[in-house]
């Protein structure tokens, strides 16, 4: 029985008469946090309902807190949480923005294309409207122009939702917040206190961009119920 012997080609060599060895191409870096390339990425918990966690004031001081007020990404990112959280904007339409779009001195922010393609005058207080103008000092000098998405990386590309949806979880636990942070929890509690504050449902509904005060309702029923506890709670008893 005969063997049977396999014919080795010799190695590649370079002109010099040097034997060239075989190299395997790199793999490629990933993509920055904030790339394009994120868009494509779902959401971990894509379908998944939680029950809404409303902050309290001084636990979205605290994420603020946990922000650079001196690096570019901080000073954008309390930018960020400022509009979240006081202008009561989606994820998606505030990184729609572009610096057009605001009007920090009567404080009015135009969405333009909110959910279901419909436009709304969004209002900004002055000490939010504060962090934008120092965000917007801050990306001209970092060379990014008018054009540019409001909330951009440094070079001037848009910001991702998975960006946001890494970030504010980050915070949340740099500033000692147990409860799950998200943008639109931030939504929420723009909600829950105007509500607290005892605005007129009509004005939350606009605010928030909703089709009928029967949302805003549902809405507010989950989010902010003081008024029914408030009610009960004065209720006695004498056991």
């Amino acid at each position: 029985m005969r063997s049977v012997t396999q014919t080795r080609k010799p190695p590649a060599t370079s002109s010099t008469g040097q034997t060239r060895k075989a190299t395997t191409p790199a793999a490629a870096p990933p993509p920055p946090m904030g790339s394009p390339g994120d868009a494509a990425r779902v959401p971990a918990n894509k379908g998944r309902k939680y029950p809404a966690e409303v902050l309290r004031p001084e636990e979205v001081t605290a994420l603020l807190r946990a922000c650079s007020t001196r690096a570019p990404t901080g000073i954008r990112n309390r930018a960020l949480i400022a509009v979240l959280y006081r202008g009561g904007l989606r994820v998606a339409e505030a990184l729609a923005l572009l610096p057009k779009d605001l009007d920090l001195a009567s404080g009015a922010v135009r969405v333009l294309h909110g959910k279901g393609d419909q436009p709304r005058t969004v209002a900004l207080d002055p000490g939010a409207a504060a962090l934008v103008e120092r965000w917007l000092t801050e990306r001209h000098q970092l060379g990014v122009t008018s054009r540019r998405r409001l909330f951009c990386t440094l070079t001037g590309q848009p910001l991702d939702p998975s960006y946001v949806r890494r970030l504010l979880p980050r915070l949340a636990a740099r500033a000692g917040v147990d409860k799950r942070v998200h943008a639109h929890g931030l939504r929420h509690t723009h909600a829950a206190e105007l509500a607290r504050e005892g605005k007129p449902i009509n004005l939350i509904r606009d605010q928030l961009g909703h089709h009928s005060l029967a949302t805003t309702d549902r809405y507010l029923r989950d989010i902010a119920p003081e008024e029914r506890l408030n009610a009960l709670r004065a209720r006695t008893w004498e056991p």
